[in-house]
This record gives structure tokens, sequence and C-alpha cells, in this order.
């Protein structure tokens, strides 16, 4: 309980400092009283005294059960964190001289994936004297392109570094959201 404090700082009941608070709740009507005013008509509601905006003058302290406070700011953001998502690049290689059995097989993961919401990372690797056919290299990663461009738009077109090229591609945006 004690790191949830932490991580909201709020002072509640005995650790407020202020001499004089505004006092605020469900059925309270906002008055300013003395601390301990505020302090023993929470108690006699057996609730707690919250120091919800320090910097006020005086500072504002609502009255309401702090437990029940937490739990339904933790539940909020889960909620929030739970709606979140993170975006994914997978990466599938090929080979400039991919047989078409395997390019539809590739063709299906990079689907599945772009489905997901994840980015498609395409990556064709030459090695040693291979570098020669990057024209066909590019040639195979637009082809690959073409064919998911029902799902998928280039975010980035075939480049080459060093002795990879690759391309990314993003997942359009449904029209159903």
């Amino acid at each position: 309980m004690a790191k949830q404090a932490e991580k909201f700082n709020y002072r509640i009941n005995d650790e407020i400092t202020a001499r004089e608070v505004r006092v605020v709740g469900d059925g309270i009507e906002s008055q300013i009283l003395p601390i301990d005013k505020a302090l023993e008509m929470a108690i006699e509601k057996n609730l707690d005294l919250v120091e919800i905006s320090p910097q006020a003058n005086p500072p504002v302290c609502r009255i309401m059960d702090y437990n029940k406070f937490l739990f339904e700011r933790r539940k909020k953001e889960k909620e929030i964190k739970a709606k979140t998502f993170q975006v994914v690049v997978k990466v599938i290689r090929l080979g400039f001289n991919i047989d078409e059995h395997d390019f539809n097989f590739k063709l299906k993961h990079a689907q599945r994936f772009l489905e997901e919401g994840n980015k498609v990372k395409v990556e064709i690797i030459f090695k040693g004297r291979t570098i020669i056919y990057k024209e066909q290299g590019e040639l195979q990663l637009l082809k690959f392109a073409d064919a998911l461009s029902e799902i998928a738009k280039v975010e980035q077109l075939p480049k080459l570094q060093g002795k990879i090229m690759s391309m990314i591609l993003a997942p359009k945006i449904s029209k159903k959201k």
C-alpha cells in the first residue's frame, strides 16, 4: 500500500500539514475548516481526509474512502494500458531468386502479421557476389508489396544498406473503425 501512496503522492489524514483546508466531498458543502475539525468530520463518516490540491490556498481536501479511490485509479490505469497497442515490426527474409511456392508461403505469413496490426520488414540478404543481382532483389520486394497492396501500404521503399535490401510495409487502416 505504501508503494501506491508514493506513486499517487496524496497526503491523507495526519500527513496533511496545512492549518486550514477547504473541505469537499459527496454530500458535503464546500467550506474552509481548521485541520482538526476536518479530520473529525472525516472520522465521523468513517472515511479519510485526502489532500487533492496542495497548491491551492487553502489546500483542498476531499473526504472519501482512500482505498476505494486507489483501487478505482489502478483499475482505470489498467484499462488504459490494455487499450494501448504496441506496433511490432516482424521481419521476413526472402532470397533474390526465391521459388514461387516459398514466395507464397512468406506472403501468407506477412498477410497474417499485417492483419494482426503489425508492421512487416521484408529483407533480402545478398551473400558474396550475389550483390550484382540487386535489381532482381528489388523486383522481388516490389512484387511482394504489390501482392499485399490490398491490406498493406509501403512505408519505406526498397533500400540497400550494405548487403541487405529491405522494405517496410504497414497495415492499411480499416474503414470500419
